[in-house]
């Protein structure tokens, strides 16, 4: 029954079979639902030229969870452009002479947040290094009396919100973004249950090898049923980590992501591996800025770049990679504000809505970019405002289609695998959620060319209800 309702709600948006009022109303009938006893709903949808549909709390600010992303994506995509590229560099201080670098070659990062991730749009990191070999090649250079340094500084401040949860710092999903970036700044363990309930887990590191790391395990084998209760504990002020709660008796063995604190560093150790087992020796160690002086002026020697703009935010968008959504903010505040700390990076993304005819004067505070922090506060007629103006950006095209569909790939996978494949397809939808939060937000685009596209934004907080019951009737 409720899912022919929710058939028949989403035939008479498309289709405008039904007024306004009755659409209003039977999305009300929903919001409803003893589902949401415990719930604040904010339901905001309209046509492309503005004209209301619904509005049920649409000016209440909730908690976007990861629907923050459209905001950064759209933001980054409009200002910088589809073809805009992240920029690594080579350089170098000292001198060559004989084919010797006498002095230390630096890693200059730029901020690309895809450098040795196994994101399927990546280049794979031995080509990366190959061609950092050949730059190297090229200036006649076939040994380095010197360090490897992971130069990060483009992105200055904090790496990781002073408003994320703790216990969110440490996972892969809250690893920080920096100015030289590996692996997606994580770490990967390979874990196993022990024998019986109460064991040790079964924990080692396994890529990237850090061998700088000291780790603590405080984990041990819980119940059946009690799922993975792992989480890493981290900071970037010392070379330590400690793993703590359970890991449930019944689970099969898994990676484990954690974040890595040390991404320059490691970085910079790779390459040195890399160029000492192919013929270019380097007498000094693999270092990243931390504690000592980097040089007064750099040569550079060459570089490479990351993968266009418009693919990275589709990769945002359809994976709801945090890592990428805070570097997209923090290059804004780079680009626009000559800074990537946060404080000018809000400002930056500021300067873009206004452009865009939506600051945040009305209807959102932000406090980062991929929505892990639960002080963002955005409400759902905010969000169908800038995915209206978003439709008259000149990165409509590319941000319209980093969104993905229902029961396709990325995170809408499993939503609305009921419905017709003609519905689903015509459903362009970033997903959002947290615990006690889910949201949904995106268009709607119309079945003939004569058709109007419907801008809409679903946003609920404070749910105790399952998952899968909220799930349904959203």
């Amino acid at each position: 029954m409720r899912k022919a309702i929710t058939y028949i709600i989403l035939s008479m948006v498309c289709t405008y079979n039904a007024t306004a009022q009755n659409i209003q109303q039977k999305i009300e009938a929903l919001a409803g639902d003893a589902t949401f006893s415990q719930a604040i709903v904010g339901i905001c949808a309209r046509k492309a030229d503005g004209t209301p549909l619904v509005d049920i709390n649409a000016k209440t600010m909730l908690t976007p969870a990861s629907n923050m992303k459209l905001i950064t994506t759209g933001a980054a995509l409009h200002e910088l452009g589809a073809d805009w590229q992240f920029e690594t560099s080579l350089g170098y201080d000292g001198h060559i002479e004989d084919g010797t670098l006498c002095g230390d070659l630096y890693i200059i990062g730029g901020g690309d947040p895809t450098l040795g991730s196994r994101d399927s749009i990546a280049v794979d990191i031995e080509r990366t290094f190959a061609q950092w070999e050949a730059i190297i090649r090229a200036n006649g250079i076939n040994r380095i009396e010197g360090r490897i340094i992971g130069d990060g500084r483009w992105f200055e401040g904090m790496a990781e919100v002073p408003s994320w949860l703790l216990e969110d710092v440490g996972p892969y999903y809250g690893a920080g973004a920096t100015g030289l970036m590996f692996y997606e700044n994580t770490q990967s363990f390979a874990v196993s249950a022990g024998a019986e309930v109460g064991d040790s887990v079964n924990i080692s590191p396994s890529y990237p090898q850090v061998p700088w790391m000291e780790f603590r395990y405080n984990c041990t084998t819980g119940e059946k049923g009690t799922g993975d209760k792992l989480y890493m504990y981290a900071s970037d002020l010392a070379p330590v980590a400690e793993i703590r709660g359970t890991f449930g008796v019944d689970r099969a063995a898994k990676r484990l992501d954690c974040a890595n604190k040390f991404p320059e560093l490691t970085c910079a150790y790779y390459f040195r591996n890399h160029l000492n087992a192919n013929g270019i020796e380097c007498t000094g160690e693999a270092v990243d800025l931390d504690g000592i002086p980097a040089a007064d002026s750099i040569e550079v020697l060459g570089s490479t770049f990351s993968p266009t703009l418009d693919r990275i935010v589709f990769e945002t968008n359809h994976a709801s990679n945090n890592l990428y959504a805070e570097t997209l903010l923090r290059t804004l505040g780079k680009e626009m504000r000559g800074s990537a700390c946060y404080d000018s990076s809000y400002v930056a993304l500021n300067d873009v809505l206004t452009a865009l005819k939506t600051d945040t004067s009305k209807g959102a505070k932000i406090k980062d970019g991929s929505g892990l922090s639960r002080q963002n506060y955005i409400s759902a007629d905010f969000i169908c405002r800038f995915l209206q103006a978003m439709t008259k950006s000149p990165a409509y095209a590319p941000f319209l289609a980093s969104l993905p569909v229902p029961g396709g790939n990325g995170t809408m996978q499993y939503n609305m695998s009921g419905q017709p494949s003609g519905i689903r397809n015509r459903i362009k939808v970033k997903s959002g959620s947290m615990n006690g939060v889910r949201c949904y937000s995106g268009y709607i685009l119309p079945s003939t060319p004569e058709g109007k596209t419907i801008i809409f934004s679903i946003l609920t907080g404070n749910s105790t209800a399952p998952t899968w019951k909220t799930r349904q009737l959203l």
